[in-house]
């Protein structure tokens, strides 16, 4: 088993329970409105789940690009990915937090939520930039485009999910929406850069 074997499938579990925690939180109000009207109600529910969802599957996405350029580990990084991966283990409570409360004042909740966006972004920089300093924990058949393309995507995680962030003190809304974008975004952006993937050789 190689190196990064173990870590690779702990970190797997967590992002798949994760992403099960978020269908968890969407649940039927208790009133004695018909289904219909209660199925409507949950609209914010349905789109902070999918939000969500996406934004905790591009992570995962990459994640795995990550570990194909890396073939080992010490322990400063396991101990960063360990703190990257409560993060997105807390992600399904700030999107419960929104969905409750988009009916209201929601100004609170949708900063508490993007609070925990760029907390995910930071140990994310600090997870692979920790391994490609100096390459560091990178490869040797690691392909140089690939480990400056994803250097590259990940600058602007930090910023774009701070605006994003200070917009909610202005709208819920506003910040939502642009929570949105930045997941469609890193979509658009991981499948055009999808179609470059290397592919490492067995290891």
């Amino acid at each position: 088993m190689n190196q990064t074997a173990r870590l690779e499938t702990f970190s797997d579990g967590v992002f798949a329970i994760a992403a099960t925690l978020l269908i968890l939180d969407v649940q039927l109000p208790e009133n004695t409105a018909s289904l219909t009207h209660q199925l409507l109600q949950l609209w914010p529910s349905y789109g902070a789940y999918a939000i969500s969802f996406i934004t905790i599957g591009i992570m995962w996405i990459n994640h795995h690009a990550v570990f194909e350029q890396i073939n080992r580990v010490n322990r400063t990084f396991l101990v960063i990915n360990i703190f990257f991966l409560m993060v997105i283990a807390f992600i399904p409570f700030p999107t419960h937090v929104v969905a409750e409360n988009l009916h209201g004042d929601a100004r609170p909740a949708a900063f508490f939520y993007g609070l925990t966006m760029v907390l995910m972004a930071a140990m994310y920089g600090a997870l692979w930039f920790y391994a490609a300093h100096n390459d560091r924990l990178i490869a040797p058949y690691a392909d140089p485009r690939m480990v400056t393309g994803i250097s590259r995507a990940f600058r602007p995680g930090i910023p774009i999910y701070a605006v994003a962030t200070l917009s909610a003190l202005l709208s819920a809304w506003l910040a939502v929406a642009l929570f949105a974008a930045i997941a469609l975004f890193y979509v658009l952006e991981s499948s055009l850069f999808g179609r470059t993937v290397y592919e490492a050789p067995t290891r």
